[in-house]
């Protein structure tokens, strides 16, 4: 760290990773309960005090670290620099990663328990696209000592916890099909929040454009072109719309999401053919079998930049969304919200409300809106 002064103590909680210690003495059986004298009580005095029953145990859940903060008020943790070398992490392999570093050598790197201890939830400690300081243990295995600050983030809600799914990524590609399966424009929202809360940009990409009429696609392109974001159609199996996909993608760091069956793996594999089967060598090299996008790789693109492909989302749960704060990622509903007759107008029930009027005069698009009311309701893309 440059500057010492930035450092300071912190007492951090580490996870419960260890499970109850069984009883020695059930002290039930050892009383018996149908003596009706004395020496019961004196049995239980005499008992051999082999166990603590109090609420402290012989493992600590607290510890002193020392630590800088960043801007977003994580803990850097302090490392010895001279010892490590930085790398980029590809992928995430179970209970290890594989990290390359800026040389280019690739290392399989096991995490010091403390960056995962300190994380608030073990699917958040290390993802791909993760900066990372590692220590050289050979010349092909490391020890991962601490996580550079996130720039942007991709993440969701999963068991109420964030789950982080890529970090350090320009734009997030939200691969959508006009068919097969069917388009859902609720996801497409809620992609877009989540991106605009992760810092990203958002290029929205239909494939298998092939099965239906381009025109019927037309509507839909023009209301997310309003609202600022790049749509670009699509065919894996016949090529078309490919060179201008590959030309958005060149020299950016971007990453491919949405839900399964869309076509996100046939895409990267037109875009750069072998592509699929560079993810199959990077599982051959680390012996942990083949790889099927159950977990995001990170992959270097020949016309430059980096794609990372994830499993497929069937559901895209937001993650620390306020449901006053929805209405500020709907672009389109910024003019209007001044003019609402009440200061906290929800845009559902009440009247004199200037967004509702512009849904029905056609200033804000009705599948966007009714995207907002699902999301504000809670409901599933589903539903």
């Amino acid at each position: 760290m440059a500057n010492d002064k930035n450092k300071q103590k912190h007492r951090i909680s580490f996870r419960k990773n260890r499970g109850n210690r069984s009883r020695q003495v059930d002290f039930t059986r050892e009383v018996d309960l149908s003596s009706e004298d004395d020496e019961q009580t004196s049995r239980v005095v005499d008992l051999p005090h082999t166990e603590r029953l109090t609420g402290k145990g012989a493992l600590t859940r607290n510890r002193t670290v020392i630590a800088e903060t960043d801007e977003a008020g994580e803990l850097v943790l302090d490392v010895d620099v001279a010892s490590c070398l930085r790398g980029r992490v590809l992928s995430p392999i179970g209970l290890n990663s594989l990290v390359q570093s800026e040389d280019g050598r690739l290392f399989e790197c096991t995490v010091r328990r403390l960056v995962r201890t300190m994380a608030r939830d073990g699917r958040n400690a290390i993802v791909a696209g993760d900066w990372v300081l590692f220590e050289p243990q050979s010349d092909r295995l490391g020890v991962i000592q601490r996580v550079e600050p996130r720039k942007t983030t991709l993440g969701r809600g999963s068991k109420r916890h964030e789950h982080i799914i890529v970090a350090n990524i320009d734009q997030i590609v939200i691969v959508v099909s006009a068919n097969e399966p069917p388009l859902k424009p609720s996801l497409i929202d809620r992609f877009i929040i989540s991106a605009t809360k992760g810092g990203a940009g958002v290029l929205i990409c239909i494939n298998k454009a092939d099965l239906v009429d381009p025109a019927e696609l037309q509507m839909l392109i023009g209301i997310y072109g309003r609202i600022g974001c790049q749509v670009v159609l699509v065919s894996a199996s016949t090529g078309a719309g490919m060179d201008r996909l590959r030309t958005l993608l060149r020299d950016r760091q971007s990453v491919f999401t949405g839900q399964s069956g869309v076509g996100k793996s046939s895409l990267l594999n037109t875009i750069q053919p072998g592509l699929a089967r560079a993810t199959g060598e990077v599982s051959n090299w680390t012996q942990k079998g083949k790889h099927t996008t159950r977990t995001a790789v990170l992959m270097p693109l020949a016309t430059g930049g980096w794609v990372v492909d994830t499993p497929g989302i069937r559901q895209m749960e937001l993650w620390d969304v306020l449901p006053e704060e929805v209405e500020g990622y709907f672009v389109e509903f910024r003019p209007f919200v001044s003019y609402c007759q009440f200061p906290d107008c929800s845009h559902t029930h009440e009247k004199q409300c200037r967004v509702k009027q512009a849904v029905r005069s056609g200033l804000i698009a009705a599948a966007r809106y009714e995207s907002y009311l699902r999301i504000l309701s809670g409901q599933d893309e589903d539903d």
